[in-house]
């Protein structure tokens, strides 16, 4: 199923599009071509060659090498009439991928084009861009917030690679204004074409969740490192023992000074919270070797041990094994967010959704979910939150046919 943007999509445009209706969108604007854009920008253009691609970038060295390596039709700066001219009259999608501070000015500039199609992101901190977004933007409901949760060391469009986001997880916020379709289009680009696996989590959860499992896990990496240099200046030969697990575990400490202090500050409440937390789990394994608590120190590392352990090597699932679910969606806003949000927050994972109208006001939500997850805590939230549910599971040849 394929629905056009709500708004500003022109009749040539509709009939331009037709021949590539079997893309989730046909043409796409990447605003920023960093290490995540431009490996963004490059990941579309394997999958969706036909897709068209516009970048944009302040640097102009990063806009010749997004097109020399052809991963953009075409890139250009932001105040290239060429940037006014594609969200004017073809553009579907906007994908911002810049710093925090520069989103008020692309989100006033697609406002005064009166760009009314879908705008999603992939910066890690949601706070100001969703104030943003509803203060700024003409359709606030055609925003769904979006982090991928990959990255490297390195920084910029060199470090940009095509496979940059293949297993990885991709949160999407959806809430209860996300009109469905805008969903189930972003849900196919990232799974289909970008080969990520799709978290939906609540908007006003998603600082707090990225703090701890990627921000303060950060500044510690950072701390490690700070340590280890502080007893190099008394021991020259303490660097050469840092291999292996040291440098497995401060890998992440190398990335950009500049990004991540913007990205720390831009989270500062909810970081703060974190490294405060990891302070007093620090003092407890401090405080047992103070008593010689042998028992509380074993304690302690048995529980992350088992945690650890507990963590899949490789999200791999089966595809023997599929499950259609479908839910009526009958006069009941934010099914989607609800939905989805429930099915994450049990492990599920969603291999495509599909959106049957069956009359005006009335359809049907159909999620392909793999082996993964509590199937039963998922049917007892969904019930238990008043939704209607059916189950059936599907063969593989099935699912080839299921559009």
């Amino acid at each position: 199923m394929r629905v056009e943007s709500t708004c500003c999509m022109s009749d040539q445009n509709q009939a331009s599009s037709a021949e590539v209706r079997s893309m989730p969108f046909a043409s796409i604007a990447v605003v920023g071509l960093g290490l995540i854009g431009a490996s963004f920008a490059a990941a579309l253009r394997n999958a969706y060659p036909d897709a068209e691609v516009l970048g944009v970038d302040t640097d102009s060295r990063t806009c010749v090498v997004a097109a020399d390596r052809k991963w953009v039709a075409r890139a250009v700066r932001p105040d290239d009439p060429a940037f006014e001219q594609f969200v004017r009259e073809k553009c579907d999608l906007v994908v911002i991928a810049t710093p925090v501070a520069a989103v008020d000015d692309y989100l006033r500039r697609l406002a005064a084009w009166g760009y009314c199609g879908v705008v999603t992101d992939t910066i890690s901190t949601k706070a100001h861009i969703l104030e943003a977004a509803a203060r700024i933007l003409p359709e606030p409901r055609n925003y769904v917030p979006g982090h991928p949760m990959a990255g490297s060391e390195q920084s910029g469009i060199d470090g940009a690679r095509s496979d940059m986001f293949k297993g990885i997880n991709w949160i999407l916020c959806p809430d209860e204004s996300t009109v469905p379709e805008h969903f189930q289009r972003l849900h196919e680009l990232i799974t289909g074409g970008l080969e990520a696996r799709v978290v939906s989590l609540r908007r006003e959860e998603h600082d707090q969740a990225v703090a701890v499992v990627s921000h303060v896990p950060h500044v510690v990496a950072s701390s490690l490192v700070q340590l280890a240099c502080r007893h190099a200046d008394e021991s020259r030969a303490l660097m050469r023992l840092a291999a292996g697990g040291f440098k497995d575990t401060t890998r992440i400490a190398a990335g950009s000074p500049k990004l991540w202090c913007g990205i720390a500050f831009d989270n500062a409440k909810a970081l703060q919270a974190g490294l405060d937390e990891m302070s007093g789990i620090i003092d407890s394994f401090a405080r047992a070797l103070e008593e010689g608590d042998r028992e509380g120190f074993t304690r302690l590392l048995a529980e992350a041990a088992d945690a650890r352990r507990a963590l899949p090597a490789a999200w791999v699932p089966s595809t023997e094994k599929l499950l259609e679910v479908r839910i009526p969606m009958v006069n009941r806003t934010g099914v989607v967010a609800e939905v989805t949000t429930i099915a994450s927050s049990v492990g599920c994972n969603i291999q495509s959704i599909d959106i049957d109208h069956i009359s005006e006001g009335n359809a049907v939500l159909s999620l392909i979910l793999t082996d993964e997850g509590d199937i039963g805590q998922l049917s007892y939230q969904l019930i238990t939150a008043g939704f209607s549910v059916s189950f059936s599971p599907l063969e593989p040849k099935e699912y080839a046919h299921v559009d």
